[in-house]
């Protein structure tokens, strides 16, 4: 296993502990007092942890080196992690709305304590402090599932915020309702993270193009001995890239002069769009005609 894949797995497992101790502190507190909204940001930090051992699975998954049967390797497998994550937020939102419902059918008073209010305020600090950290690790080490789980983790703050902001409002004195509504806020941004994860994640396994045409055309049309370039291709995740065009160049050119010509396009594709990123280019010969019809 490389070191970037041991240091991913490595703030995984931070992560998952914090998330579990937010999770188990929301979810105890709010049935004392008696909060749906609460005990729904509770279990959408369970949600928090559970993401983490799916990614925890799906790095050590992606880890494995190419063989026989993977050729271009098993790094997508972190990205289907990221689907799974996306899929549990989705039916922990469903869950969240179901209890909401229950709740408006038969409210309960809250029981709103500054003690309470105070955990949930540690909680937020701590979320915030995951969210960014996982984060700036994920863009470091060109990581889907990191990336994806700060998105997740970043929609809890949000959410205890709210639930935060409902509780200090009925201990104002304001009806109970007010935390049955906040429950459907909850959900709301329980879904907008599954969304998000979902498309961003999906966007690599469908193969959405990964680095835009013209940037490509653009920097291969620098060197002299290219006449056109064409059928530009990208795909891939920001820390595995794949690039295939087709180039035209002068008929007299040499095989070697051409095999030359394709290293020297790679590297600078390289220096301009990012390190991590594959370029196979198949050499056309150029003809007038070919420039009429374009």
């Amino acid at each position: 296993m490389s070191s970037e894949y041991n240091k991913i797995l490595r703030v995984l497992w931070i992560i998952l502990f914090a998330n579990i101790a937010v999770a188990l502190i929301k979810i105890v507190v709010g049935r004392m007092v008696q909060s749906t909204s609460m005990v729904a940001d509770g279990f959408h930090s369970v949600t928090d942890g559970a993401s983490n051992v799916i990614g925890i699975i799906g790095v050590k998954i992606a880890s494995r080196p190419v063989d026989k049967g993977h050729p271009y390797g098993h790094k997508k497998f972190e990205t289907m992690a990221g689907l799974f994550i996306a899929v549990m937020l989705f039916l922990m939102g469903m869950e969240v709305i179901k209890e909401a419902f229950c709740r408006i059918i038969s409210p309960v008073q809250p029981r709103i304590s500054t003690a309470s209010l105070l955990a949930l305020l540690a909680t937020l600090i701590t979320n915030i402090a995951v969210s960014k950290i996982e984060y700036s690790q994920g863009k470091r080490l060109g990581s889907d599932v990191l990336i994806s789980d700060s998105l997740h983790t970043k929609s809890d703050v949000f959410v205890t915020i709210g639930v935060l902001s409902t509780l200090i409002l009925i201990k104002m004195g304001f009806p109970p309702i007010v935390d049955t509504l906040a429950s459907f806020v909850v959900a709301g941004f329980i879904m907008n993270a599954a969304y998000g994860i979902f498309r961003r994640a999906g966007s690599v396994l469908v193969d959405k193009y990964a680095v835009d045409e013209e940037l490509i055309r653009s920097t291969v049309m620098e060197f002299e001995s290219v006449k056109d370039v064409h059928k530009i291709r990208s795909r891939g995740r920001e820390d595995d890239i794949y690039v295939d065009l087709h180039i035209m160049v002068d008929p007299q050119m040499s095989i070697e002069q051409a095999h030359e010509l394709a290293h020297e396009i790679e590297r600078k594709i390289r220096s301009v769009v990012c390190e991590n990123i594959q370029v196979i280019a198949h050499i056309e010969p150029f003809e007038a005609e070919h420039e009429a019809e374009d």
